[in-house]
Order: C-alpha cells, then sequence, then structure tokens
C-alpha cells in the first residue's frame, strides 16, 4: 500500500512538473532595439572574441548584405567585432532579425526585435499617406478617439470609410481632421509593435482656411475707418456751429 502511495505521488509530482513547464512562457529571446524614422540603430553582438571570421544578418525573408567598412555605399555595415549599424531607417526596416556569428569553427546568434517611432504634423483637410504596412504587419491601432481601437488588419483591411490601403503598403488618411490626431500603433501577430507614429495637426495655410481671417481684417479696417471719418464730420459739423455763434455776438 505504501509503495503503491508513493508511487502515486511521484506520478502527480510528474505531471506538476511537465504541467507547469508548459504553462510558463519561455524566456523572450529577442533584444530589444529602437530607432527614429530617418536615423540609425546599432544592434549590439557584445562580443569579445577577436577571431571572428564572418557574421550574417537576415530576416524571415531575406538575408540582409552586410558590408564591412562605413565606407560602403550600402545602409548596412560592420562596426567593431561584430556590431551592425543600420542607417537611414525606414518603417520597412522593422522587424524580426537574426545575426549569426561564425568564430574559432563555431558560431553563434542573437535575435532583435526592431521597433521604429516617427512624428508627424499634418495640416487639416490634406491627405496623409503612411507607409507602415510592411510585411510583418497584422494590425493598426490609434487612440486618436481616447481609447486604443483597431483601424486595420491584415484579414479585413481598413475599417473606416475616410481612410483606404494600397499595394505600396501606403495606409492612407483622405482628409486629415483634427480629431485624427493621435498615436498609430502597427502590431504583429504576437501583439509586438513594430511602428509607433505620433501625428499632429498643424496650423492650415490653405487660402479657403484662411479667408475668414482675411475677411476679420478687413471688417476691423472698415469699422475704424467708417468710425474715424464719423467723428471727423462731428468735429467739423462743431467747429462750424461755434464760428457761426461766435459771429452772432
Amino acid at each position: 500500500m505504501s509503495k503503491c502511495l508513493n508511487l502515486l505521488l511521484l506520478l502527480l509530482l510528474m505531471f506538476c512538473l511537465v504541467y507547469q513547464s508548459e504553462i510558463l512562457p519561455a524566456e523572450n529571446p529577442f533584444i530589444s532595439v529602437s530607432g527614429k524614422k530617418r536615423g540609425n540603430i546599432r544592434l549590439r553582438c557584445e562580443h569579445e572574441d577577436d577571431n571572428i571570421v564572418h557574421i550574417e544578418l537576415f530576416t524571415r525573408s531575406r538575408v540582409i548584405n552586410v558590408c564591412e567598412t562605413e565606407e560602403c555605399r550600402g545602409r548596412v555595415f560592420k562596426e567593431g567585432n561584430c556590431d551592425v549599424v543600420i542607417k537611414n531607417l525606414f518603417f520597412s526596416d522593422a522587424g524580426k532579425y537574426t545575426l549569426r556569428i561564425y568564430y574559432n569553427n563555431d558560431q553563434t546568434e542573437l535575435k532583435y526585435r526592431l521597433h521604429i517611432h516617427d512624428e508627424i504634423s499634418v495640416k487639416t483637410g490634406e491627405e496623409l499617406k503612411m507607409s507602415v504596412l510592411v510585411s510583418d504587419a497584422d494590425k493598426v491601432k490609434t487612440n486618436s478617439s481616447g481609447e486604443w481601437k483597431e483601424i486595420w488588419t491584415r484579414d479585413h483591411g481598413v475599417q473606416s470609410d475616410r481612410m483606404n490601403d494600397d499595394n505600396d503598403g501606403n495606409l492612407i488618411i483622405k482628409s486629415f481632421l483634427d480629431s485624427d490626431a493621435g498615436t498609430y500603433r502597427v502590431l504583429d501577430t504576437e501583439g509586438e509593435i513594430l511602428i509607433t507614429v505620433t501625428i499632429t495637426a498643424g496650423e492650415n495655410t490653405d487660402p479657403h482656411h484662411s479667408a475668414p481671417k482675411l475677411w476679420s481684417w478687413v471688417e476691423t479696417f472698415l469699422f475704424g475707418f467708417v468710425t474715424s471719418v464719423f467723428f471727423a464730420y462731428i468735429v467739423i459739423i462743431a467747429v462750424q456751429f461755434l464760428l457761426i455763434f461766435a459771429g452772432r455776438i
């Protein structure tokens, strides 16, 4: 009886260990890196071995050519032992990267998640194109209404009649309103943020929008002119009246 009980407890303990290992989340293997659009970022490898013979950088869909020096024509080059610099960032650079380092007849890999951010000022009534629908994009959310809501998904496209998308990866707001200002986030299938765009409403210099200001200035000028003429007329009448009164005396 005792042996059966011990065996049952052992099986129960093994079941708990296996169940716990399945429900606990795995450690995130990605190194988070963030950069501003048109800026530069560095993928640090933190490898001190001087016997590195080769490095490779790639995404899920392509191998990226890494120049050995900054003087290369490409945007991507190696710096130091194995750091990789990406210049002049585009939104399309956002996503996951793997850096494979070969050294001493061995190799190791580092994984990165690159986030791109930008700030835009848009005038009321203008069309706004955001090239944020990158290959890894699964959905776009905004807090322009005061709470986060989806405005585009990979499966269903845009979810507003004031927006559309195109084959070039642009999310387009046809006629920007002040209420469109806010933060826009592009997420991948895992809910990780690929791109963040902060949009503010700028002053509109359209002549149709500035017409009310011009008319207000004209009204002010005319009011001042008429008032001045009226007072001048009153002064002239008063002077004439005084002259007539003085002549009678």
